[in-house]
């Protein structure tokens, strides 16, 4: 496991959850070399996929931009080492309506 601890910068998702997906993130550093962010964020959205039900987008690298809608409590941007992370929930077009947040990262 890294030494480093992650720091979050901003989330709406439960703190057990949050702990989950920065552990997720570790030990995808720990398995795959720092730049093949690739890898990386298919580990990790594989492991949220299996734990928490299929829907799950993550961003991995070292300078990226986006906007995304997401089911709320989904939702954590951190940063581990030299890279970010982005892990989200897409929300469903039908229930968009009603349980939907906008984030925009940068």
């Amino acid at each position: 496991m890294l030494e480093g601890k992650a720091l979050v910068e901003d989330t709406d998702m439960p703190a057990r959850m949050q702990a989950a997906a920065t552990s997720a993130a570790s030990r995808a550093l720990d398995l795959f070399d720092v730049d093949d962010c690739r890898a990386i964020a298919g580990h990790i959205k594989t492991e949220f996929d299996r734990r928490y039900g299929v829907g799950w987008q993550c961003v991995v690298g070292a300078s990226f931009g986006c906007f995304f809608t997401h089911s709320s409590g989904t939702f954590i941007y951190f940063s581990l080492e030299r890279l970010t992370f982005l892990l989200f929930k897409a929300a469903a077009v039908a229930a968009a309506a009603s349980c939907e947040t906008s984030s925009a990262v940068s």
